[in-house]
């Protein structure tokens, strides 16, 4: 983290607007890519949490401007946040995803704490959490993935609303927070998660039948140890079990998604391999789930599993600079020479986060 902090700080972003660039090269330079609104909170998230690794650079001005930026740019005038501009700030693409208002939900969050304006973004998040419950509620306790797929309800928006919620309901003061966490939890155990095999699936149609095709058999292990990791935390505020729910993720993600020591990118739902490339962020999101395991049970075959997780993502991070990532492993083991994404940025703070909170340090 010592030497990403800097060099994302300067390389990262577009020093006449604050915005947050979307990949770097192999030698640090940015890439003109146009901006999707997933990043822009993503790298508050990242920035927000720079103090608590110790770096002394200026978190708090990247956060606010970053911030300023991201409400300029994507914020439409209904209140909802569209999902890519230009590097120039020109509207691309204006449809409101759930995914981008989870994440735009979790960077008011992590900006909130870094500039020390709990209430002022609260009152923003919760204008912001009222906007998703009327414009994108499916009238079923789910949510649909923008506002024209009524027909389809993915699991992977949920997740980090989840997330955003569960992030707000430990700072904010509205007890709606917990509320939520509660009802995406029920969601997850009584509808995503397989009745017979305990995954947890991707998409599925509004009648909760799996989705024709590819896109209702896709089981990603990486979404395994994400949810797992989240239900998890959720106990303290849910009063049902969830452990048992959680661990049977771990335990997929980890039987079935790991090949040749990493966590590959997708299965089928009979758990054969789909896409054996093998990603950074499920290397990432498997330590959290897994430190996070043998933290509550104490049992040592988790503390295996977390030590397998992060001697396997020490590969990706071994560059020619510094500071950057290798974004995908093929099967055999060859890491991709190709840009490093923002986005990884916020699984990988998580990551060490939560490795420095087993540890028992400040973080």
């Amino acid at each position: 983290m010592n030497s990403a902090y800097p060099l994302w700080a300067r390389c990262g972003i577009d020093p006449s607007t604050g915005g947050f660039i979307e990949t770097l090269d192999c030698n640090g330079g940015a890439i003109a890519n146009p901006r999707r609104a997933r990043t822009q909170p993503r790298q508050l998230y990242a920035f927000a949490r720079a103090q608590t690794f110790g770096w002394e650079g200026d978190a708090t001005r990247i956060v606010g401007h970053g911030l300023d930026y991201f409400t300029k740019h994507y914020r439409r005038t209904d209140g909802l946040f569209r999902t890519l501009v230009d590097v120039d700030g020109t509207a691309l693409d204006n449809r409101a995803l759930l995914y981008d208002q989870a994440f735009a939900l979790l960077g008011l969050s992590a900006a909130a704490v870094a500039l020390d304006s709990i209430d002022r973004l609260e009152r923003q998040a919760l204008q912001l959490r009222e906007l998703i419950d009327s414009r994108l509620g499916a009238g079923d306790g789910a949510f649909m993935s923008d506002e024209q797929s009524k027909s389809l309800r993915e699991s992977n928006p949920h997740m980090h609303l989840l997330e955003a919620c569960l992030a707000w309901a430990e700072i904010g003061s509205d007890p709606g927070w917990t509320n939520w966490v509660r009802r995406l939890v029920d969601l997850v155990l009584s509808r995503f998660i397989r009745k017979d095999s305990g995954a947890l699936g991707e998409c599925y149609l509004a009648t909760w039948e799996p989705a024709p095709g590819v896109a209702g058999r896709t089981i990603e292990p990486g979404h395994q140890f994400e949810w797992a990791w989240l239900l998890m935390r959720c106990e303290p505020l849910h009063p049902a079990p969830l452990r048992s729910a959680a661990l049977r993720l771990i335990a997929i993600g980890d039987e079935f998604g790991v090949r040749s020591g990493v966590a590959i990118n997708s299965l089928y739902d009979d758990f054969k391999v789909m896409d054996g490339n093998a990603r950074f962020w499920p290397q990432t999101e498997r330590l959290k789930a897994t430190l996070l395991a043998a933290t509550l049970t104490g049992e040592s075959r988790y503390c295996s599993m977390a030590h397998a997780a992060a001697s396997s993502f020490l590969p990706y991070l071994n560059t020619p600079l510094t500071g950057l990532w290798f974004d995908q492993q093929l099967p055999s083991g060859v890491l991709l020479d190709s840009p490093s994404p923002a986005s990884t940025f916020y699984h990988l703070v998580g990551a060490i986060a939560a490795l420095d909170s087993a540890l028992g340090g400040s973080s």
